[in-house]
């Protein structure tokens, strides 16, 4: 098993690090958020789960081993596959999954793309005794007026990338109307999908 990688940052997509490990380069899958927190050029270091497939070997990146931990925990409930977990955490923190779960709330459940009221019923059952309680201090995210989290993820991905503060927030503004429809239509903003857009909105303007 590799239990992390760290190196240079070689190359950033929306949800993908390359991250160079003595010469090679490593393609390490992330969420938005993991993403964020890396810089061209800087050194960083990923938690990471392999995920065996007859035709594949995929490496799943994470910012500690706690997400990684929650990721492969999340993978033992019947239906849930790396993708998808990966999707809970590109929605949700684990305290956040944690809380979820031991509080029964079918809704924050839902909130990620892929998950319907069925299926966050039989998660909360299936996972009810694995995720363990949230740590001391865990709160629901606030819901309360201020920059959605959405912008915020996506903004901090921008930078990440390499573009200007001004150049993230016209590309957040530019597919807002996206993400509000896909909110009003009961879901939640595609986070990933939202930066692709955001790309090539900045692609076309340069």
């Amino acid at each position: 098993m590799i239990a992390f990688v760290s190196g240079p940052v070689a190359a950033l997509a929306p949800t993908l690090a390359v991250i160079e490990v003595g010469g090679v380069g490593m393609a390490v899958q992330c969420t938005p958020n993991t993403i964020a927190g890396l810089r061209m050029g800087e050194t960083a270091r990923l938690a990471t789960s392999l995920v065996v497939r007859e035709d594949s070997l995929t490496l799943y990146g994470f910012a500690d081993d706690d997400e990684r931990q929650v990721f492969e925990l999340l993978q033992t409930a019947s239906g849930v596959g790396p993708r998808l977990a990966q999707a809970m955490l590109g929605v949700h923190s684990p305290d956040a999954l944690r809380l979820a779960v031991s509080t029964g709330d079918e809704k924050s459940l839902t909130a990620v793309p892929g998950i319907g009221k069925k299926g966050a019923q039989k998660l909360l059952l299936e996972l009810k005794d694995k995720l363990g309680s949230p740590l001391v201090g865990a709160q629901r995210a606030p819901v309360a007026a201020g920059p959605a989290p959405w912008t915020e993820q996506l903004a901090a991905a921008l930078i990440g990338l390499g573009y200007a503060s001004r150049e993230a927030e016209e590309a957040v503004t530019a597919v807002t109307p996206q993400a509000e429809a896909a909110i009003a239509a009961g879901g939640s903003a595609p986070v990933p999908q939202l930066l692709r857009a955001a790309l090539q909105t900045l692609n076309r303007t340069r």
